[in-house]
């Protein structure tokens, strides 16, 4: 029993991966492999719209994308038991603390645990101050067709996908700055 608990754990750490896809989404999944890259930069769902779902917000109350349109958003689907996403963490508030006027950044997180302890994570990390979104029944990622986190996708001020990042990133570096710009994220002022 013991070893069965320890061979799960493993695989948990080692694994970022959602639950078992559906047929739809293998099919989805199919697609996407032949057009677009397994880590990294993926525009296959370019100019697809935000998705129509709900999730929580900050304050833990009911939110969704409608009110976003205006302005470039990036939103990050992240778990607390997802060591890259925790990773890339840190890279994701020290930019949303720079672009506080010209791009909205949502880290959403995935996490079926209570709010109370994602916060309780978050703040652990030191990140008390960056806003972090809950959706725990996965809507966010399974209305984007998002199979791995994390995945961070960039939404134009129109609401359109302009790519979408599989794996995580340095959100702070040349290589993110250059991505943003895409979405008509200009630079750093």
């Amino acid at each position: 029993m013991r070893c069965l608990l320890v061979t799960c754990a493993l695989l948990a750490l080692t694994s970022c991966h959602k639950p078992a896809p559906t047929p739809q989404s293998q099919a989805n999944n199919a697609q996407s492999a032949e057009s677009g890259p397994a880590k990294g930069v993926d525009r296959s769902h370019k100019g697809q719209m935000f998705p129509k779902v709900s999730f929580g917000d900050p304050d833990g109350t009911q939110t969704d994308f409608k009110g976003l349109k205006g302005i470039p958003t990036l939103v990050n689907l992240w778990a607390t038991w997802c060591a890259p996403c925790v990773k890339e963490l840190p890279t994701l508030s020290k930019l949303a603390d720079s672009r506080k006027t010209d791009l909205w950044v949502m880290p959403i997180s995935q996490d079926s645990a209570p709010r109370a302890s994602v916060d309780a994570f978050v703040a652990k990390l030191g990140l008390q101050k960056f806003p972090v979104y809950y959706d725990p029944k996965m809507a966010v990622s399974g209305a984007t067709d998002a199979e791995v986190l994390p995945t961070t996708i960039l939404y134009d001020a129109k609401g359109h996908e302009v790519w979408r990042y599989v794996g995580d990133l340095d959100w702070t570096s040349p290589q993110a700055a250059k991505l943003l710009a895409e979405g008509g994220v200009g630079p750093p002022k």
